[in-house]
């Protein structure tokens, strides 16, 4: 991995994730009705909704979650855009230049990629160049790749691609890809939290299926590599956001806060107490961590206590008899790491990049992977994940959080300096 501790241009946001330009963060909150014109302006913008529960899904964008609201058009809108993208658009292969030459930054709450990007089977790093931000580049079915819309109704949108990508060690994949977001109503959300919601609470929820399936004539393992699904969530940050992540027992060591490229996070920005990862989101110093397979319950959240918003994000991992079947991948720049020793869940707090430097939202990431997908010929995966936002009275938002992550909303505030 490439030197990253004083870049010019640029900066990871995570040692399996992409580069990004440093652009100037845009001053003051804005509504969800104000991304949604300004996203319309630019692009496509399909909006499911149910009363004042709205989210809004970009289809050029490859299905993409952009933004969502509990609390209709004048709410905060929780997804992070990355406005100066938006507005360039995505432009021809001759008339890329600089940071375009590699990705379109556009942000949003939920997108759908594909991992490895680095290592011996990396899909960002052609066969015998370097892994270094020069040779560096998003495929296009994850950046400017149209998926075809199969479905909408006011509640659920899917889409459906086909791509042939070769990966590092120059074996072609074959891919099908299908997603399908699906607005949660209150009953599928209260399934989620495990709790009936009073009326007092606004709440948004949606579910994302992610399927691919091996088009090819060759199983995908070990040998050839293979792919992983990748969802990356970007949101709004605030000066009290905490984002919470429950730990299996005895499951310290799962833990990883000292990813190469970043250096290791201070104790007063991420702790495990209780066997509670806490870790601060308030968008002012980068930092990037994970948690490996066997540390996870398949579930994250954060705690803003002033938004007075509870986000909750749980995916479907496969359970412990599949596991030996089913390693993560490790995405990170160097063909001498183990290929299949990544991790399930993943964390990053915006910040500058180099003292005196701006950062490019500023936003928090949760973010969740599939296994490796070892598909025969023909056989299909999915990964499912559900985000929720919640607000309203803290004792109701209170015991949601002790029953879904583990710990009330006094201990979360006081969880970190």
């Amino acid at each position: 991995m490439p030197d990253v501790a004083n870049p010019p241009l640029f900066f990871l946001i995570g040692p399996s994730l992409a580069i990004f330009m440093v652009v100037s963060a845009r001053s003051g909150a804005t509504t969800y009705a104000e991304d949604i014109d300004f996203l319309r302006q630019h692009t496509e913008i399909v909006e499911l909704g149910e009363g004042e529960a709205k989210v809004a899904v970009a289809p050029r964008w490859q299905g993409r979650v952009m933004t969502s609201t509990a609390g209709g058009g004048a709410a905060e809108g929780f997804g992070w855009i990355g406005r100066e993208a938006v507005q360039t658009g995505i432009l021809p292969e001759a008339e890329r230049t600089g940071l375009n030459r590699h990705i379109h930054v556009f942000g949003g709450e939920e997108r759908l990629w594909l991992g490895p990007e680095g290592g011996r089977f990396a899909l960002f790093f052609p066969p015998g160049v370097k892994q270094e931000f020069e040779h560096w580049k998003t495929p296009a079915v994850l950046d400017t790749e149209a998926f075809s819309m199969d479905s909408k109704s006011p509640t659920s949108v899917s889409f459906r691609h086909r791509t042939t990508l070769r990966n590092r060690a120059g074996t072609e994949l074959v891919i099908g890809l299908a997603r399908k977001i699906e607005l949660s109503d209150r009953a599928a959300i209260e399934r989620r939290i495990g709790m009936p919601l009073s009326a007092a609470v606004k709440a948004v929820g949606y579910t994302t299926s992610n399927t691919v399936t091996n088009h090819g004539d060759q199983a995908w393992n070990h040998g050839t590599g293979a792919p992983s699904v990748w969802l990356l969530g970007m949101f709004k940050p605030s000066p009290s956001t905490v984002v919470v992540i429950p730990l299996a027992e005895g499951a310290r060591d799962a833990v990883n806060t000292n990813y190469i490229g970043f250096g290791p996070i201070p104790s007063d920005r991420a702790r495990i107490t209780d066997g509670i990862l806490f870790f601060k989101g308030d968008g002012k110093v980068r930092g990037k961590l994970g948690v490996a397979p066997r540390g996870s319950k398949g579930i994250a959240g954060s705690w803003q206590a002033d938004r007075s918003v509870l986000t909750l994000v749980r995916f479907d991992p496969p359970g412990d008899a599949e596991s030996a079947k089913w390693p993560y991948v490790d995405s990170q720049w160097s063909d001498d790491l183990p290929p299949f020793g990544g991790d399930v869940i993943n964390a990053y707090n915006d910040g500058p990049p180099e003292p005196g430097a701006k950062p490019l939202g500023p936003f928090y990431e949760i973010e969740s992977s599939s296994p490796a997908l070892f598909l025969q010929p023909g056989e299909t995966h999915v990964h499912i994940q559900t985000t929720l936002h919640l607000s309203g009275p803290r004792e109701v938002l209170d015991a949601i959080a002790k029953g879904t992550l583990g710990a009330g909303l006094d201990v979360i505030e006081k969880s970190l300096p």
